[in-house]
C-alpha cells in the first residue's frame, strides 16, 4: 500500500529504529499472514505482503481487512506494501509462508497451496535467504516437500545456499486477548545459525519470547497436536453430552459440578469446525499411516465430532414432532454460520452439516448470520433472510452465539409453546420463558 506516513507508536513505548538488515516477504495474506506482515511492518523498513487473491489485495490496498482482525488504521498506518506481482518479492531475505493447507474431500491432507507458494517463491530465491513456512504440515513436509520444490526451481542447493525454518501459527481469529505478540512463538530452523537467525527476528515482534525447537519435525509435530489434544477433548464432552441427553441430564450443569474439582479441565461440547482444530488432527493421522500406525483415539475423536452436526438435526426434529409441527411446514430459524463467534470465517463450519441433515428430514430453515459475507455462502437447503424476517418460529437453533445474539432477547423469534436449541449452553436457562421449551448441549 506503499504508505509512507511514518507508524503512529504509543507514546508509553520508546521509539525505536526500524530493522534493515533483513528484507521480509510474507506469501498468503489470510488470518495468519495479514496480522504477521503487519506486525512486521512496525518493526522492519522492508516488508512485502503477498497474495494471489486480487480482490484480497484490492481491498487490503483501500484499508480494508475482511477478516476483520486488523482495523483500517492499523493497515493505512502501515509501512506494509501489498503486492499480487510476484516480482516484487524478489529483494527478500527472509521469506514466510503462511497459505492455508487445507484437507480434501476424502479427509486427506491437500498441500497444493503450499506446493504453489514454494512454486511462487522459488525464481526469486537467492543465497543466504531463509524460508520460514507457519502453515500447518505433518512431521516432514517442510524437509521433505518444501525443500526439494525450492531448490529444484531455485536451481540452489538447500541447506547450503538457502535455509528452511518452521513457526507454527497459533492465531486465534476473534481472539483480542491473545494475539501474535502475546504468545510464545515456537521457532526452529536447519541448523544452529539459522536458528538464531529465525528466533532474532520472530523476537523483534513477539513480547512474549520465543521457544526454540530442536528440530523442524519437532515444530511441526507440536503444532499439529496442540489442536489435535483440544480436537480428542472436545470429542470426550461431545460424546459426554450425547449420553446426558439420554439420561435427561444438562451436560451444562454437570461440566459445572465436575469443574469444583481441581484437576478437571472443564471443555465444553460443540460444533468443531473451522481451519485448525477440524482439520490439523488428519494431518497427524495421514502421516501416521504412511508410517505404519492407523490412529485409534484420534480419529474415533474425529468422527464423533463430525457427527455431531446430525445428532443436533436429529434432536431438532424430536422436538418439531412432540410440538406436533408438520416437518415440510415446520418454521424453523438457525442463528449464525461462521465457525465461531464474532468472526466471518466460514471455512468448515459445521452449521452447514446441521443444515443439511434438516433438509434430509424435509425441513426448510431460514438462516441468519450478522457476520457472514453474503456473497461467500453457498447455495444450500435453506433461505437466507435478515434478522427483522425472523418471528413466530417454530423453532430457533442457536448453532453460533455472536455478541448480537446474546444483545437480544431471542425467546422473541419464538412462537409460544415454541422451543430454542442452544447448542452451546450460551444461554441461561432462567432467561427462557417457561412457555418455551429449551435444550442444550
Amino acid at each position: 500500500m506503499n504508505i509512507s506516513n511514518p507508524l503512529t507508536l504509543s507514546s508509553a513505548r520508546p521509539v525505536t529504529p526500524l530493522r534493515t538488515d533483513e528484507t521480509i516477504a510474507i506469501i498468503g495474506l489470510g488470518y495468519v499472514g495479514l496480522p504477521v506482515a503487519v506486525g512486521f511492518a512496525r518493526h522492519f523498513a522492508s516488508v512485502t505482503g503477498f497474495d494471489i487473491n486480487e480482490t484480497r489485495v484490492n481491498q487490503l490496498n483501500d484499508g480494508f481487512d475482511s477478516t476483520l482482525e486488523i482495523s483500517r488504521s492499523e493497515i493505512e498506518d502501515s509501512r506494509l506494501d501489498v503486492t499480487r506481482t510476484a516480482a516484487d518479492i524478489s529483494n527478500a531475505t527472509f521469506f514466510i509462508v503462511t497459505v492455508p493447507t487445507p484437507i480434501d474431500k476424502g479427509n486427506r491432507p491437500d498441500l497444493s497451496p503450499l506446493r504453489a507458494a514454494c512454486r511462487t517463491i522459488a525464481p526469486h530465491l537467492t543465497k543466504g535467504a531463509i524460508v520460514v513456512f507457519e502453515s500447518t504440515v505433518y512431521p516432514g513436509v517442510t524437509e521433505e516437500i518444501c525443500g526439494p520444490i525450492l531448490a529444484e526451481i531455485s536451481g540452489l542447493r538447500c541447506g547450503i545456499d538457502f535455509k528452511l525454518g518452521y513457526s507454527p501459527e497459533r492465531i486465534n481469529p476473534g481472539d483480542t486477548e491473545h494475539r501474535l505478540e502475546t504468545i510464545t512463538k515456537v521457532v526452529a530452523a536447519q541448523d544452529a545459525k539459522s536458528l538464531q537467525r529465525v528466533a532474532d527476528v520472530y523476537g523483534t515482534l513477539v513480547h512474549a519470547g520465543v521457544h526454540r525447537a530442536p528440530t523442524i519435525r519437532v515444530a511441526e509435530a507440536a503444532k499439529v497436536i496442540e489442536n489435535t489434544q483440544r480436537d480428542v477433548n472436545i470429542a470426550l464432552m461431545n460424546e459426554i453430552a450425547i449420553i446426558c441427553e439420554r439420561l435427561d441430564v444438562r451436560t451444562s450443569d454437570v461440566i459445572e459440578a465436575a469443574s469444583t474439582k481441581w484437576n478437571f479441565l472443564p471443555f465444553t461440547p460443540g460444533l468443531v469446525g473451522g481451519h485448525c482444530i477440524g482439520v490439523d488432527p488428519y494431518y497427524l493421522t495421514a502421516k501416521a499411516e504412511e508410517v505404519g500406525y492407523h490412529s485409534e483415539v484420534i480419529l474415533s475423536g474425529r468422527r464423533v465430532n463430525d457427527g455431531m452436526g446430525e445428532f443436533i438435526a436429529s434432536k431438532a426434529i424430536k422436538m418439531l414432532a412432540s410440538l406436533n409441527v408438520p416437518l415440510c411446514h415446520a418454521k424453523v430459524g438457525v442463528l449464525g454460520l461462521t465457525f465461531k463467534e464474532n468472526v466471518p470465517d466460514l471455512r468448515n463450519s459445521k452449521t452447514f452439516d446441521v443444515l443439511n441433515a434438516l433438509s434430509e428430514f424435509g425441513v426448510r430453515p431460514i438462516v441468519h448470520d450478522p457476520m457472514a459475507n453474503r456473497a461467500e455462502i453457498p447455495e444450500g437447503a435453506f433461505d437466507w433472510v435478515e434478522g427483522s424476517d425472523m418471528a413466530q418460529l417454530d423453532l430457533v437453533i442457536l448453532a453460533v452465539p455472536h455478541d448480537e445474539y446474546m444483545a437480544q432477547d431471542l425467546a422473541e423469534l419464538v412462537r409460544e409453546g415454541g422451543a430454542i436449541i442452544d447448542i452451546r449452553s450460551a444461554l441461561d436457562r432462567k432467561d427462557i420463558p417457561k412457555h418455551i421449551r429449551y435444550w442444550s448441549l
